[in-house]
């Protein structure tokens, strides 16, 4: 199995995990910056990584990009996504939600208040569109291919 596949079956395996805020347990819960950390590490593609206390509602008050600015850490822009590469995606006045990507632009597996790990259309889950039309969404990928 190469990176790629072993990131889509880590992401997978946590399909019914809760949400919860800043948590990184597996079955337990999890939110949408943890489950990247998680998948990844468990994948063996990064270190373990410590992420900072965050408030959940951080990108609704601040321009500072959190989020893009640690996958930026371990992953660099692309155009276009690859299975296992990362989305994410604008929501307030930063980059605040992200998914890893199954199939682009079909499917992608993300950690959803309050639901928790969905494996979810990525056109139709709410991710698409905010109240002033496309809401933007940009690639990364851990890898150099």
């Amino acid at each position: 199995m190469d990176a790629r596949e072993q990131v889509i079956a880590e992401a997978k395996s946590w399909i019914g995990t809760k949400y919860h805020p800043a948590a990184r347990v597996k079955g337990a819960g999890v939110d949408c910056l943890m489950f990247l950390a998680e998948v990844y590490e468990r994948a063996g593609v990064v270190p373990h990584v410590e992420i900072p206390y965050y408030p959940q509602d951080w990108h609704m008050h601040r321009d500072d990009e959190r989020l893009m600015d640690g996958v930026l850490k371990f992953a660099h822009p692309v155009e276009t996504p690859k299975p296992g590469d990362i989305a994410l995606w604008k929501f307030g006045r930063a980059f605040a939600h992200s998914a890893i990507v199954i199939e682009w632009p079909a499917l992608v597996i993300h950690a959803v208040k309050p639901v928790g790990v969905v494996m979810d259309r990525a056109d139709m889950a709410g991710l698409r569109f905010d109240r002033s039309g496309p809401r933007e969404v940009r690639f990364f990928s851990p890898w150099n291919e």
